[in-house]
């Protein structure tokens, strides 16, 4: 994965993490949700895909690739301990 677009994703894990009162009141704004620890990380993983679909086409010039995705993956499972947030 670039390096410009790793570092910007990782600081969006940061700033979405400590965001934690917003996306709260947002997972509660929508109702019972079954399952909010799920919902939450949930909007946490759509605001970082979201992010690193964006800055691959404004860093790039292109969609990400299979193999850059893979490393998006892989970088999100290296920040797993940081996306176990309690919602409820």
């Amino acid at each position: 994965m670039d390096e410009k677009i790793q570092k910007v994703l990782e600081e969006k894990i940061h700033e979405s993490t400590s965001r934690i009162n917003e996306i709260t009141s947002l997972v509660n704004s929508l109702g019972k949700a079954k399952n909010p620890d799920v919902f939450g990380r949930g909007i946490i993983i759509g605001r970082l895909y979201n992010s690193f679909y964006y800055q691959s086409r404004r860093i790039l010039k292109r969609n990400p690739t299979e193999q850059e995705f893979s490393e998006f993956i892989q970088l999100l499972k290296e920040h797993e301990n940081e996306l176990e947030i309690s919602f409820s």
